[in-house]
């Protein structure tokens, strides 16, 4: 019974949930204002709210091994600053549902990179999982996915770069624990995302100004899908079996289709709901295999399913 009461998956339905309410947000700045303006205004957000720990967190970077140094630093860089950027990028280009169900392919790409970076072995069983995700992918990123031009696969491109970037966040992620802890690296990510995001702007010179009624969104999209859902979600996996936890994750693209149906009338046609359906069932089924298998697709050096864990 005590197992049961302290079972938190509800809890990261609901964190899975938060993601997928992104599109609300992050669909009409995108349309509105440059990619790289929304991403800066987010972060600044979010460095405000994570002020309290980031001395601290600097600190602990200073004394820590180059590798971690490198690992921030590619991290707050890369799957903060650059994905963030390339993921609202998408939504200017695409439609509200397809950028953000792209994104559970981000299990299937840390794996991918956990073997290069960490040293895990993939074992050929990996391949019965990847391809039918690639193929979904492809079904869903394009209404037409016998017609494809270069102007239609550009949202999809963007989408599956950021999930590449979070990926390689959720590796190196987990070699620089380690040294830090998940407060110091969520206040580095952050910081260090700002001033990356900042440079970009200057060196481009692109425009950072919004006007004020950009505001409660980019609040809105700081708070939620930002930092509320983050924590609760490291919250809940010390409480939750990693096999509940995937599935609960689901609510994450579930919730952003029922939001690009209802706000924004989006329709997938129906190779993309097959599409979507098959990369669900091929990340699910890999994160299930991991769990129950004998012989799981990354002979890991530790638990496999840490490689599983999204970095947001």
């Amino acid at each position: 019974m005590a197992s049961k009461v302290s079972d938190r998956t509800w809890l990261v339905a609901l964190a899975a949930s938060f993601w997928g309410l992104s599109a609300l947000w992050r669909g009409p700045l995108a349309k509105e204002y440059p990619a790289l303006a929304v991403v800066f205004w987010e972060h600044l957000v979010l460095v405000v709210l994570v002020s309290p720990f980031l001395l601290r967190a600097v600190r602990h970077l200073l004394a820590a091994s180059t590798r971690t140094k490198v690992s921030a630093v590619v991290i707050g860089a890369g799957s903060s600053a650059l994905a963030t950027t390339l993921f609202t990028a998408a939504f200017r280009l695409g439609d509200p549902i397809t950028p953000q169900v792209l994104q559970k392919l981000q299990p299937l790409i840390a794996v991918a990179l956990a073997a290069v970076v960490l040293g895990e072995r993939l074992r050929p069983s990996y391949a019965f999982f990847l391809a039918p995700a690639l193929v979904g992918a492809w079904l869903l990123a394009f209404a037409d996915p016998f017609g494809v031009t270069v102007s239609s696969a550009q949202a999809a491109l963007l989408a599956i770069g950021a999930a590449a970037l979070w990926a390689a966040g959720t590796v190196l992620g987990r070699a620089a624990r380690a040294e830090l802890s998940f407060s110091d690296l969520t206040a580095l990510r952050f910081g260090i995302g700002l001033v990356t995001l900042l440079v970009i702007a200057l060196v481009t010179s692109t425009p950072l100004a919004v006007g004020l009624d950009a505001a409660p969104n980019i609040l809105l999209l700081a708070l939620f899908p930002g930092l509320i859902a983050l924590v609760l979600y490291y919250l809940a996996l010390g409480r939750t079996p990693a096999s509940r936890a995937t599935l609960a994750e689901l609510a994450f693209p579930l919730t952003a289709a029922l939001v690009g149906l209802v706000a924004f009338g989006a329709r997938p046609t129906a190779t993309q709901w097959l599409g979507m359906a098959i990369v669900l069932a091929a990340v699910v089924g890999l994160a299930l295999h991991e769990q129950r298998s004998s012989r799981p697709s990354v002979d890991a050096p530790v638990r496999a399913e840490d490689a599983l864990t999204p970095s947001r």
